[in-house]
């Protein structure tokens, strides 16, 4: 007789009522939109159990006070004003009420200031603060093709917290046993930025840091070197490209039929407007993290970077923090236009003579070689896109 029948019949029946009454088995309710064609799949899916959270946690604040424009600038009164010295004293003043609220509410000014000496930049997340805020003017002013002219501001990102909920960095964890394991490829681990899947565990590095081409297939059956839409694309770039995939679902509470058709995930011709969107995205991510996050290494203490010495990095769950359009749309920019929404002085530090708690004046040491990154991206990936054919808004 074989005894493992029955055992086997008893978990699977055991299996099969937890599934329907166990903590954490029941599958959520899900919201079905239909965006294309019936049966061709085009719908998209949310689940219901979590729109009552993502709503609250997604209401954009209201600016502390109508600030005025007029009156002296802040650049003639205060000391070491190097990016916001156009705006009034008014205008300044509830900028950083407002700032301390997004991300320092409970340290207050003494997150980013020496109390004794605001001036001072000896406080390192003083220097880092100025950083994002020309990071954030870029995006405003160079990134219209992916924000529009809803635009963000720093609460976009943090949220009443000093560092963003989501962001990523190189993960080497597990670290390998050695012999046989010694070489995974990153992968057969969960992977904590893909999705928890077994997919490549640093994909995030490949395409929101540096450019490898996003592809899930050759086109032809021939490779080409001379037509990068003829490169061969194999099973580690179609992996890779599901993880990339995987992490922007998550980020956007959005399934592959947001940007894809169901028919031709390939074809650009035949996807939703909102591919396009997304591809500026992914090149706009890119971009801040080579030019503004990965710069600030040297400033950055040990904790604010991840287990192999890197700098935190921005990913699309960092602005859009679980819905498709963060804070569902609602655009902060008109309190504060002159503050973020044009730009201020470019110049940037030489980071690598920071000193914290000694520097006094990071002082800009050269002019910013950074052009309008928005046109470089397009022109750069538009070279090696391959099947990607975006277009300009």
């Amino acid at each position: 007789m074989n005894l493992w029948i029955p055992f086997a019949a008893s978990a699977g029946t055991l299996l099969a009522v937890a599934s329907f009454v166990g903590a954490g088995w029941d599958a959520p309710p899900v919201e079905t939109t239909q965006i294309g064609y019936r049966g061709t799949g085009m719908v998209i899916h949310r689940d219901v159990e979590k729109q009552e959270a993502l709503r609250a946690a997604n209401v954009a604040p209201a600016a502390p006070w109508e600030a005025s424009p007029d009156g002296d600038k802040a650049g003639t009164i205060y000391e070491n004003v190097q990016v916001l010295g156009d705006l009034s004293d008014d205008q300044f003043n509830q900028f950083m009420a407002s700032i301390t609220e997004w991300v320092a509410p409970e340290a207050g000014c003494n997150y980013c200031h020496n109390p004794e000496n605001l001036a001072s930049d000896e406080v390192y997340t003083k220097v880092v603060s100025r950083r994002m805020i020309q990071m954030t003017q870029a995006i405003n002013t160079d990134w219209s093709s992916h924000v529009a002219q809803t635009g963000v501001t720093c609460y976009t990102c943090h949220r009443g917290q000093a560092v963003p909920v989501s962001y990523w960095y190189k993960d080497m964890e597990p670290k390998p046993a050695g012999n046989m394991t010694q070489n995974r490829a990153g992968q057969n681990v969960v992977a904590k930025f893909a999705g928890n899947t077994s997919m490549p565990q640093n994909a995030l590095m490949d395409y929101l840091l540096n450019d490898k081409p996003i592809r899930v297939h050759s086109l032809t059956a021939l490779p080409s070197a001379d037509d990068p839409t003829k490169m061969p694309a194999g099973v580690k770039e179609t992996e890779g490209t599901w993880a990339l995939m995987m992490h922007m679902s998550e980020s956007l509470g959005a399934n592959c039929m947001t940007c894809h058709n169901s028919r031709a995930f390939n074809d650009w011709d035949q996807s939703p407007p909102q591919r396009v969107t997304a591809w500026h995205g992914i090149q706009m991510t890119r971009a801040l993290n080579l030019d503004y996050m990965e710069g600030l290494t040297p400033v950055f203490p040990a904790d604010r970077k991840g287990p192999e010495g890197d700098v935190f990095k921005a990913g699309c769950g960092t602005c859009h923090n679980g819905v498709q359009k963060p804070l569902y749309g609602v655009s902060m920019m008109d309190a504060y236009r002159d503050a973020l929404g044009k730009k201020g002085s470019t110049d940037v530090p030489d980071f690598s003579t920071y000193e914290p708690g000694k520097t006094q004046t990071m002082a800009p040491g050269r002019q910013s070689a950074i052009p309008a990154a928005k046109d470089t991206a397009f022109a750069a990936a538009a070279a090696s896109a391959g099947d990607q054919k975006p277009s300009r808004d």
